[in-house]
């Protein structure tokens, strides 16, 4: 993560560990499946959260996310069958044309940056509490549906 201001792409500010502790909190009440982990509890950069299963046939899977004190973030998701997904917060100079403000989406299997593959986010909250809610709500449609249809097709908030 970088705290550049003028950096295209990049999440702005620096990293914000009680927001990180909250989320994690969050997964760990919230989701039987997951297991929640700062890479390093006095000074975190990501929390890690670790999954016993996955979406469609991964047996494994986690979401990686990042979190900045200007409400900037990442949640990651990747899996062992392979499937790569996003959800974002942060300037992306309007290179995303689909996207008219700062959240968006990047879609699976392999969370393209292509431009033309970057959606507008379903998610547009910004309370790290309500993003995280989101993110668990739209994983568990899909995981029970068993199709990545839902992952970016829940109201506001999901």
């Amino acid at each position: 993560m970088t705290s550049g201001q003028n950096e295209s792409h990049s999440l702005r500010g620096p990293v914000d560990r009680p927001a990180l502790i909250t989320i994690r909190d969050l997964f760990i009440q919230n989701e039987p499946l997951a297991t929640a982990t700062l890479d390093d509890f006095l000074n975190p950069r990501t929390l890690e959260v670790q999954y016993e299963d996955g979406l469609l046939s991964a047996d494994q899977s986690r979401i990686d996310i990042q979190w900045t004190t200007r409400n900037d973030y990442k949640y990651h998701y990747t899996d062992a069958a392979g499937i790569d997904l996003r959800w974002g917060r942060h300037p992306h100079d309007g290179d995303y044309v689909r996207v008219p403000g700062l959240e968006h989406y990047h879609p699976p299997p392999d969370a393209s940056s292509d431009p033309a593959d970057v959606e507008a986010s379903c998610i547009n909250q910004r309370p790290e509490t309500l993003v995280t809610r989101a993110v668990i709500k739209l994983w568990r449609t899909v995981y029970h549906a068993e199709s990545l249809t839902p992952l970016n097709a829940g109201g506001n908030p999901p």
